[in-house]
């Protein structure tokens, strides 16, 4: 059976193939690969301008056409790699072989055929893909996986201002409680998300690179007068934007990939509770959804419209939190100085962005689809009377009031129905001055909102 959306084992390339395609240039095969020719070609390239005594004389007019080579990588260029793959077994000594047998025919330049060798020049096949893997990481970040967040906090916060002025009976234990605002409520989840996208901000992105166990050992026994920490470190920072780790193994030791899954996770969780809360409201009444012509919201009952895409959002990145959890738990431990169960496992770094890229469209999509139900919102709050007990009680207490407390619950719990009158009928019977009876008097589920600003 043809690969396609259709027969694609995982929905984040069948069914949601529209939402995540985006991160396809960094953590699909394809992009893997031309991460790594990239990182090939920008050490090649560093060493030139050391320079290297072996390479003083590489033709400057050549570099351009080098770094077209990931530029412009095509499909047919990443299988001729996975066909060289075959032969070697090797992944990464196929792009070597690839860049050689591309610069071999840069014949406009001359026979450059004495500079091959320092293509791949000391390096073990983790220089090149715990540096290739944390920049594409970083890269898809910055240009999708951040955004995105923003976006969805930012959609947020309108609806905050939008609703900062509704009052909404609120819920404590499941259970009517001192009312708020809508807005207020929804600022909340724009804090949070502020918050930890701060932290998220100071996670660096770092990556290995420093021969076959971390100390530069061939590159120092071939030009032991270089430094070579201080030429690894130019190399990441300054042609591929990451920090290089200082001290290593063979392997990067992934501790700040395992925080940048880890802040990922906070964030997720941020949202599995907006979804699970916006998904109440809409149980309880207090929003509406917005309905497209020809949409279904239930097989077989026409009246509903579910709100699936919260439901969507909550499932998905519950699935990117396992994914998460695990990448952050496993990454960091190694065998000595390498074992081999950190290359099979970073290769599925792009399935959890990808559920989260699922989820914030969804996310954004079910917010844009809300419609605001006041009167359902000011009917509970006319039928929970109930919760300016505190407030009556509190103003009472300030006006030293025997046992307020008492006298609140005694009405509240053994009265029935506590509604507007039977407030008003306490307030008229208790020992105060008129003037504190005029100020309880004013009390009501729709103003014992708290402050406008907190």
């Amino acid at each position: 059976m043809e690969l396609n959306r259709l027969s694609a084992i995982s929905p984040v390339d069948g069914r949601y193939r529209k939402q995540t395609e985006v991160l396809s240039p960094y953590f699909s095969e394809f992009g893997l690969i031309q991460y790594r020719v990239r990182v090939e070609i920008e050490y090649f390239i560093t060493l030139c301008e050391i320079p290297l005594a072996p390479l003083v004389s590489f033709p400057s007019a050549a570099i351009p056409a080098l770094r077209s080579l990931y530029q412009n990588f095509s499909e047919q260029d990443a299988l001729w790699i996975k066909e060289k793959e075959k032969e070697t077994n090797h992944d990464v000594k196929a792009v070597e072989y690839f860049i050689k047998d591309k610069i071999e025919g840069f014949t406009q330049f001359g026979d450059l055929g004495e500079y091959l060798e320092f293509i791949h020049f000391g390096l073990t096949s983790q220089d090149i893909n715990n540096t290739a893997i944390p920049v594409s990481i970083l890269e898809a970040h910055r240009a999708i996986i951040w955004p995105t967040y923003i976006q969805v906090k930012e959609q947020l916060a309108a609806l905050a201002a939008d609703w900062k002025d509704i009052p909404m009976l609120a819920h404590t234990h499941g259970q009517p409680a001192s009312p708020t605002r809508l807005g207020k409520e929804i600022q909340v989840f724009v804090e949070r998300l502020d918050r930890q996208l701060e932290l998220l901000d100071q996670v660096p992105f770092t990556g290995k690179f420093g021969g076959a166990t971390g100390n530069f050992n061939a590159h120092h026994v071939a030009f032991p007068m270089i430094n070579w920490p201080e030429f690894g470190a130019n190399l990441l920072e300054s042609k591929l934007g990451i920090q290089r780790s200082k001290y290593t193994t063979q392997i990067e030791h992934y501790d700040n990939l395992a925080a940048y899954f880890d802040g990922l996770k906070r964030l997720n969780t941020i949202l599995v509770d907006l979804a699970r809360d916006i998904w109440s409201y809409v149980s309880m009444g207090y929003f509406k959804q917005k309905i497209k012509a020809g949409e279904i919201g239930s097989s077989a009952m026409p009246h509903k419209v579910n709100p699936i895409d919260f439901e969507n959002a909550e499932g998905n990145l519950a699935i990117a939190n396992a994914l998460l959890e695990f990448l952050s738990a496993k990454l960091p431990i190694s065998r000595l100085q390498r074992d081999l169960t950190d290359s099979t496992v970073l290769r599925n770094v792009g399935t959890p962005l990808a559920h989260i890229l699922i989820s914030l469209t969804s996310l954004q999509r079910g917010l844009g689809k809300l419609e605001l139900n006041e009167s359902k919102i000011h009917q509970d709050l006319e039928e929970n009377w109930v919760v300016i007990a505190e407030a009556i009680q509190t103003v009472l207490r300030r006006e030293s009031y025997p046992k307020p407390y008492e006298a609140l619950k005694e009405l509240t719990r053994h009265h029935g129905k506590i509604d507007q009158a039977v407030f008003q009928r306490f307030i008229q019977g208790l020992a105060v001055s008129d003037a504190i009876k005029a100020e309880l008097l004013l009390i009501s589920p729709f103003n014992f909102v708290g402050r406008d600003e907190n």
